[in-house]
């Protein structure tokens, strides 16, 4: 599917904030939705653990603070201001936590299925 997406810019204060309780702590949400193509800035409380196993694909850029990102099999990846990770669907099952909180940039869609 290809989707033609004209030049814009995002003002994420005029976005609205959605939240998402975890399994401890909370999620902040801001959403831009297009055509097979979802951004959001999360802001995850501090104390924030997942409450489920996430199997999408994203690419997640840390803007503030520090998170965990577990895989069910066990692997922790300690990810700060200014790293980033991507994967694809179906590729992992993670699950985010912080300690102190966190603020992310999240890039997920069509384009990160698998062929």
């Amino acid at each position: 599917m290809h989707s033609d997406i004209r030049f814009q810019t995002i003002d994420w204060s005029k976005i609205e904030k959605v939240e998402y309780k975890g399994e401890t702590g909370t999620a902040i949400w801001q959403t831009i939705q297009f055509p097979g193509l979802r951004i959001r800035v999360v802001e995850y409380s501090a104390g924030y653990l997942a409450d489920h196993w996430c199997q999408k694909g994203h690419i997640v850029h840390c803007l503030e603070g520090e998170f965990v990102s577990e895989l069910e099999n066990g692997e922790l990846f300690h990810l700060t201001k200014g790293m980033t990770y991507v994967v694809s669907d179906a590729l992992s099952s993670h699950r985010s936590t912080t300690e102190n909180g966190v603020k992310v940039l999240i890039v997920d869609g069509d384009f990160l299925r698998q062929v």
